[in-house]
């Protein structure tokens, strides 16, 4: 295919306004252009014939997580430094345009990940980092895992991590939340170990996408999760909950935003406090607002933290950090706006980021883990975070 169908995708870049409002299929009179776009790079995919859309987006996130996984972080140096070692495990990805190993653990037996040793010899004698046998794992009826895997110290953690996305309105109710929920897996263990996962409240999870290693059959009849896990780092699986009902909202904003109409001279006032934390702190709080094209400056005073007011993109961020419950962060002051305009038509949007160690808010609680297959006692692990997806509140 020649490189010149990229530029169907540049024009539709150019006319988003943001990264993530390029649609994420393109229509070419000859082709089909599907991209996802994560860490500040897009991934695209250009495609001759009809195929289900979403396996190939499937794909492209599997990509860039193989790249993370290789090199640590997935960004362009990244890429251009290793643009050897990329091609070569695409190379074994798609094999003449069909996927065919996505597994991490396959993927490193193919092809050794870059060390900086590995890379200097490589230089010097012009081998490459292709693998001398066929993974072992290729062969057995557990693909994902490979075989004759030994560790000293036998350790398997799992982290529940779920993002709340929501739409709160100006009064504060909730107008629409949801969470998408992950458990990831770090299993460092010996042999071939049969793990059962089991939850306190397993009806929470709707939609539900599992790791190829979990027996689907026993989720449907018993919901527990069994199965042989890949050895690393892996994705167990994501979930949904989004019936409104459901899902709790762990902050609240009360604000008052005003403009009046003869006055270039308004007013900015934003507290941020917990609503339904379980007791658990909220850190990492940061609050951003895109004012209005006619505010001039914002004379602000903030009881923690720092905050910037950009003139240019009129863009206002709070770094608030933790949050106390007994002394509530605030942000207050005065907004200048262009004299003779008339008043903004609609209040800005709140945007909200921040986390809660040590708590699912769906309220998902792991039962118990228990192994089979293998004699020794594991160590285990499993820790639960919360944080905040799309995260906006309307004034």
């Amino acid at each position: 295919v020649s490189r010149s169908v990229c530029d169907y995708f540049f024009e539709a870049q150019e006319r988003a306004s943001e990264a993530e409002n390029v649609p994420p299929v393109i229509p070419t009179p000859h082709h089909y252009l599907l991209s996802v776009y994560r860490h500040k790079i897009f991934f695209v995919a250009v495609i001759q014939s009809e195929v289900p859309p979403l396996f190939v987006i499937e794909f492209l996130h599997r990509v860039v997580d193989t790249f993370q996984d290789y090199f640590g972080v997935c960004s362009e140096v990244m890429i251009k430094d290793n643009v050897v070692v990329v091609y070569e495990v695409l190379e074994e990805m798609l094999d003449n345009g069909f996927p065919l190993a996505t597994e991490s653990n396959i993927l490193k037996e193919l092809i050794k990940p870059p060390t900086i040793l590995r890379t200097v010899v490589n230089t010097i004698t012009g081998s490459t980092n292709v693998g001398d046998q066929l993974p072992t794992g290729q062969l057995s009826v557990v693909p994902w895992r490979r075989t004759g895997v030994k560790y000293t110290n036998n350790e398997a953690y799992f982290d529940v991590i779920e993002e709340i996305d929501a739409i709160i309105d100006k009064s504060g109710s909730t107008i629409t939340a949801e969470i998408q929920g992950v458990i990831d897996a770090c299993v460092k263990l010996t042999g071939m170990p049969d793990l059962t996962l089991s939850f306190m409240n397993p009806r929470l999870l709707d939609d539900v996408s599992f790791h190829p290693c979990v027996r689907f059959k026993r989720w449907e009849s018993e919901r527990i999760l069994s199965f042989i896990p890949p050895d690393g780092n892996f994705r167990l699986l994501s979930y949904h909950v989004s019936a409104q009902n459901l899902v709790a909202i762990p902050v609240y904003v009360k604000h008052n935003i005003s403009f009046r109409d003869s006055s270039s001279l308004g007013r900015f006032e934003i507290t941020v406090g917990p609503k339904q934390t379980m007791g658990k702190t909220v850190e990492g709080v940061m609050v951003t607002s895109q004012m209005p094209k006619s505010v001039l400056n914002m004379t602000l005073t903030p009881s923690q933290g720092t905050h910037i007011f950009d003139p240019v993109t009129k863009l206002l961020s709070w770094d608030v950090g933790k949050i106390n419950p007994q002394k509530l962060p605030s942000l207050k002051g005065s907004v200048s706006l262009q004299a003779g305009t008339s008043k903004p038509d609609e209040n800005p949007t709140i945007n909200l980021q921040f986390k809660i160690q040590q708590l699912a808010i769906s309220g998902l609680k792991v039962n118990r883990l228990d192994m089979y297959g293998e004699k020794y006692k594991p160590f285990k692990g499993i820790k639960y975070m919360t944080k905040a997806g799309k995260f906006q509140v309307r004034t």
